[in-house]
């Protein structure tokens, strides 16, 4: 089959490699239909993520169909339409029982294109499917279901439910990508008094307000003194950080009023610095966090009842085959204007 590999920090290649088989009976094979890539893609790209080897298929978001499962799978079977979790969950140890599935000490986790061959590709094995994929109705579009597969539970555990999100609120969203725009849309959820979005791209500003931002500035105009006018002073009840550099970390932990909360999203490939001779006195709560995908079930009847918008996160549209094309528009969005890229039908 064809599958995007990973050759060196700043290399890759869609090119031929060995189908996938099914290696322990908690397997399926998967024929990819629609698959995506994430910010944490590009990050592997640059080098940020030294676990991530030279010859590794990369994906961790997929739609597709089951092709084949080993004798232990129970919840679907070959011929079942189903979304690929960026998380797979062996059920059985300590945090999978506690639905922290992200930090699966079984063999599970973040794994998909990260320790095993991942879902850019014709083919994945998707190891403890009866966990880690989710049947889908008809009635929900592939290029829309694949971004339940990591950006919206993402934004949803580790920014807004970590976060606290709660009505009458200030959130501050730092990032307007697609994560971003996730995290706006799920804090939609609890009603907060205002979202205030901020980037460098006016193009993405432009979409958080679309997403239901309530204010937007760009980074380089002073959002603190933004933050600080709307608040008389105060800071923000919320803090989100979705774009994973050290400048926007420290700058979320400007604009938090005291007792607020910090939320970390992004993916960080440097270290930042964490500035407690001013955060220690203010009783900030900062959390980390890799999504567990335990809302995933949640989010997907939310969309099947038209309650999650999505389509209009999907900005670019790819054959499979045009990976690399994909690559470098997504990877310059500032110029093109990507936001989340879908390759494949639905």
């Amino acid at each position: 089959m064809k599958a995007l590999v990973f050759q060196e920090p700043g290399r890759i290649a869609w090119q031929d490699v060995p189908d996938p088989a099914v290696e322990d009976p908690a397997d399926a094979i998967v024929r990819v239909d629609v698959v995506t890539i994430c910010g944490t893609d590009l990050h592997i790209l640059k080098g940020d993520v030294p676990e991530v080897t030279p010859g590794r298929v990369l994906g961790h978001e997929a739609v597709g169909t089951v092709v084949e499962t080993g004798d232990d799978v129970r919840t679907v079977r070959p011929g079942d339409r189903v979304l690929v979790s960026c998380i797979s969950a062996c059920g059985r140890c300590r945090f999978c029982r506690e639905s922290r599935f992200g930090q699966c000490r079984g063999g599970g986790g973040w794994i998909l294109g990260h320790t095993v061959d991942g879902t850019q590709a014709e083919y994945v094995r998707v190891p403890f499917a009866d966990l880690s994929v989710h049947p889908l109705p008809d009635s929900i579009d592939g290029s829309d279901a694949v971004l339940l597969a990591d950006i919206f539970p993402t934004s949803y555990e580790v920014g807004v439910l970590n976060g606290a999100v709660s009505p009458a609120d200030t959130v501050v969203v730092v990032g307007a990508g697609p994560i971003g725009l996730a995290a706006i849309t799920t804090a939609g959820f609890y009603s907060p008094g205002r979202i205030v979005a901020v980037d460098l791209a006016e193009s993405r500003l432009v979409a958080a307000r679309a997403h239901g931002a309530d204010a937007t500035v760009n980074a380089g105009e002073d959002p603190e003194q933004l933050v600080a006018d709307l608040t008389e002073g105060l800071g923000a009840d919320v803090v989100m950080e979705a774009v994973g550099v050290p400048e926007a970390f420290e700058l979320c932990t400007r604009m938090v009023r005291p007792g607020g909360r910090v939320a970390n999203i992004g993916v960080h490939g440097k270290p930042a610095v964490l500035h407690l001779e001013d955060l220690w006195i203010k009783d900030v709560t900062i959390t980390t966090g890799l999504v567990d995908t335990s809302s995933t079930p949640l989010l997907l009847r939310m969309m099947a009842a038209g309650r999650l918008p999505s389509s209009s996160l999907i900005t670019h549209r790819f054959e499979l085959g045009q990976m690399e094309e994909a690559y470098d528009v997504f990877g310059r969005a500032a110029e093109t204007g990507a936001l989340k890229v879908a390759l494949g039908g639905s």
